[in-house]
């Protein structure tokens, strides 16, 4: 059997955040080129601008960086140093003044955007009467209004929508338009101008739209302004995620509320690769209120349908035992549907046991096991195959070991004394994997026997062949030896004479009457209410003898072989050496 793949992605469509691009730092190359009347104007000194304008000094010479006067008295938001410079660049002509208005840095800035960055309302009120060019755009995309949007300056983005900017252009790499940013940043009174002015469904290059990127940073307020406005609530990204998706993914329980009270459907198909819903995500990351919430309205169908798969599978994937429990809790079936044909998986326990590691089992195989979850050979493996007990007593614990005859009999017990029964595929897959790790046997088989296994069952010449010493003699001491088929008799001369068993003196003698006695006892009763419920203390028989009628006195055979491999090396090696041993 080959390790499970990783076949869930934790990531499910990103909106990619972007940013606004900050000044480059020269001064580590260059210091400060400032001009005079620049560093008078950075300083929002008007008295000192003026006198050097006075006194000759230029408003047109750059900077390292590409900055002029006006650049600076529009960065530092001083309405009387931008006047007096303006006043000064346009005394030759108005159209020197526009091209020195609209002159850009070294990083297409203009005056204009630096304004808006900074939310300097006045400067670009006064900029624009200049006739700066609203719409232009820096060296990375940026302008006026997507930098006032990003800052959240909601006066400057009020005037500048009403002087005409343009709304719906994209700004970024990836194709963000101004109220991307607005809802990415959670500026909801901006997202309330832009609403009525933008395209509600706009799409970044990922198919991303504003209302998508409200759900997944959870931006409640943003999300209700734009659902108002008529956005689509179940758009779709390129890889088919959905706001509802996203919002489960990120745990966002409000804007999860929010889209399922407005119309979202939490069926919908959200990848290419297998049909991933909501509920999946949820249940991935342990988003457990919004899980609960899914639960409640997602189709069943996805539980067990074929072609489907169950969220079970996803919360085993990621270890959200909190998740498998709910979702056990709220009826989804422990066995789920084979999705070997989709994730490579048979069961939700097969994976929990193949992602349990080196630990004995982890909680997520406990829930399922516990809820009644079917095992096959190979979870048969993962119990068998160790000389750790730990995870076939928790099967123990909460399995039912019926007779043959019930089993043979095709009746259905479904429970027995608060513990699911096993079925016949079951015990035809333990028995299998039990003859087909005799080398493990002093670990299984007490357990096994005390749990109410038939020991019958285990008479095969491969267990006679393969079993250790103390492992033969304890099997035998629950049956009656001397009533052993004459090839298994065979065997046991052959193995006596090679030295390879030794068996217990008393083995050559005739059966004592007391050891029939509790075989018929047994065999009345049945190996699994005898060993597993306290009928025996109903019995009419003294108190000493209950431990022996229930074969407490034998001695359990010791584990003696050398440190075993890696369990992922025994499970492949049984894969690759496994023969069928159906004794059912």
């Amino acid at each position: 059997m080959s390790s499970c793949p990783l076949v869930l992605s934790g990531r499910h469509t990103m909106a990619l955040t972007p940013f606004l691009k900050q000044d480059m730092d020269f001064t580590e190359c260059y210091g400060d080129s400032v001009s005079s009347v620049a560093a008078a104007a950075r300083c929002g000194c008007r008295q000192r601008v003026r006198r050097l304008i006075k006194r000759g000094f230029s408003v047109d010479c750059r900077d390292n960086r590409g900055w002029r006067a006006l650049h600076e008295a529009a960065a530092a938001g001083s309405e009387d140093c931008v006047r007096e410079i303006l006043s000064a660049a346009g005394a030759g002509s108005s159209s020197g003044c526009r091209a020195y208005v609209n002159s850009l840095t070294h990083e297409g800035e203009s005056a204009c955007y630096l304004a808006a960055r900074h939310g300097h309302l006045a400067v670009v009120r006064l900029l624009l009467k200049a006739h700066a060019n609203i719409n232009q755009l820096t060296n990375d995309l940026s302008c006026p209004l997507y930098a006032a949007v990003d800052g959240g300056y909601k006066e400057v983005v009020e005037l500048l929508v009403s002087k005409g900017a343009e709304v719906n252009r994209t700004h970024t790499a990836s194709c963000w338009t101004c109220l991307h940013q607005a809802v990415y940043k959670g500026h909801s009174e901006i997202v309330r101008i832009l609403v009525n002015v933008c395209n509600l469904e706009a799409l970044d290059d990922h198919k991303i739209s504003p209302l998508f990127v409200a759900a997944q940073y959870g931006q409640q307020e943003c999300l209700e302004i734009l659902v108002n406005a008529g956005a689509n609530v179940s758009t779709q990204a390129a890889d088919l995620a959905t706001p509802l998706l996203i919002a489960s993914q990120e745990g966002h329980q409000a804007c999860v509320d929010f889209l399922l009270d407005h119309g979202a459907d939490p069926n919908i198909a959200c990848s290419h690769d297998w049909p991933q819903l909501p509920i999946h995500a949820a249940a991935e990351f342990g988003h457990i209120g919004v899980l609960r919430r899914l639960i409640a309205v997602t189709d069943r169908v996805c539980d067990r349908g074929d072609g489907m798969v169950s969220p079970l599978y996803v919360a085993v994937h990621r270890h959200q035992s909190k998740s498998v429990e709910v979702l056990l809790r709220e009826g989804y079936s422990p066995d789920a549907q084979d999705c070997t044909h989709i994730l490579g998986l048979c069961s939700p326990l097969s994976f929990a046991l193949c992602s349990t590691s080196n630990k004995p089992y982890s909680e997520s195989v406990r829930l399922l096991i516990a809820a009644g979850a079917s095992l096959n050979e190979e979870d048969w493996i993962y119990a068998l195959a160790t000389d750790k007990t730990d995870l076939l007593q928790l099967i123990l614990e909460h399995r039912w070991i019926p007779r043959p005859e019930t089993l043979t009999r095709n009746c259905s017990v479904p429970h027995h004394h608060g513990k699911t029964v096993l079925k016949l595929q079951e015990m035809r897959g333990l028995l299998c994997v039990a003859l087909n790790q005799v080398h493990f046997a002093a670990c299984w088989l007490p357990l096994l026997l005390k749990a109410g296994l038939e020991p019958s069952l285990l008479l095969q010449p491969h267990m006679f062949e393969q079993a250790d010493s103390e492992v033969l003699n304890y099997l035998l001491e629950f049956v009656n030896w001397s009533t052993l088929s004459l090839p298994l008799k065979h065997i046991l001369d052959r193995r006596r004479a090679e030295k390879t068993w030794e068996p217990c003196p008393y083995f050559e003698s005739i059966t004592c009457l007391s050891h029939i006695c509790r075989l018929r006892v047994r065999s009345v009763l049945g190996p699994d209410v005898l060993m597993r419920t306290n009928v025996i203390q109903q019995l009419p028989v003294p108190s000493p003898l209950h431990g022996f009628l229930q074969f407490r006195n034998i001695p359990e055979a010791s584990y003696k072989h050398s440190p075993p491999s890696a369990l992922s090396d025994r499970i492949q090696e049984h894969s690759s050496t496994h023969q069928h041993r159906h004794v059912l």
